[in-house]
């Protein structure tokens, strides 16, 4: 019954779902190396951002909405520019985390708690620190940086945190172990296994969560 009403209800978010679930298990075949690897990885995201629109309705929320999307489809063309090359692919997630950002901030907690202040510190501070430890490279730390801002604007919005939040930090955990490759920490086999669920199930977090409020269907705080 449940999946009955995913599929007619939400189909754009199971789409999503095979779509990223097909690249997991493909990456590492020929099928998934070439285009269709790269279509299947767009798709992921892109498919959450066509979710988004779909199901924002429209009235006062609609921008934060758009602003959702946006932010998805940049993170999704990241996805497909970063395995062409990674400067470009990062340039793009950092546009995508600056539109989260902007919609973060339009939606601060009214009156955020002593621990969810030091939590938004610690990922505002901690993430560039962490990610510079871990790669080594000053270039991924300016990037680190607008990822932990990100984060730490996700965890200090009214959105709910065990959601919003959480998916923002599995996010950041991602990037941590793509970073892991680039320095002298070796955590095979943690990046192979967990760099795309993470990052995905934290951009589905995200959406999902802040769609749920802005229908109402979840208080926010």
């Amino acid at each position: 019954m449940a999946k009955q009403a995913l599929i007619e209800q939400r189909p754009w978010l199971l789409a999503s779902v095979v779509a990223a679930t097909a690249f997991y298990f493909l990456r590492d075949n020929p099928i998934g190396e070439g285009t269709w690897g790269l279509l299947a990885k767009g798709a992921s995201v892109g498919l959450l951002a066509l979710y988004v629109l779909l199901r924002v309705p429209r009235g006062k929320h609609r921008g934060d909405g758009l602003l959702l999307a946006f932010a998805l489809a940049l993170a999704s063309a990241g996805d497909i520019a970063i395995e062409l090359d990674f400067l470009t692919g990062g340039a793009f997630f950092a546009a995508a985390h600056c539109a989260a950002v902007v919609l973060y901030l339009r939606n601060r907690h009214a009156r955020p708690s002593p621990v969810q202040k030091l939590i938004g510190l610690t990922l505002l501070i901690g993430t560039p620190l962490v990610s510079y430890g871990l790669s080594g490279q000053a270039n991924i730390a300016i990037y680190a940086a607008f990822l932990g801002a990100m984060a730490s604007a996700a965890w200090m919005s009214h959105y709910p945190r065990y959601r919003v939040g959480t998916g923002a930090v599995l996010f950041v955990i991602s990037d941590w172990l793509i970073f892991s490759r680039m320095g002298t920490y070796n955590l095979a086999p943690l990046p192979d296994l967990l760099i795309w669920p993470l990052y995905y199930i934290g951009q589905v977090m995200i959406a999902t969560g802040i769609v749920q409020c802005l229908r109402g269907e979840q208080p926010v705080r």
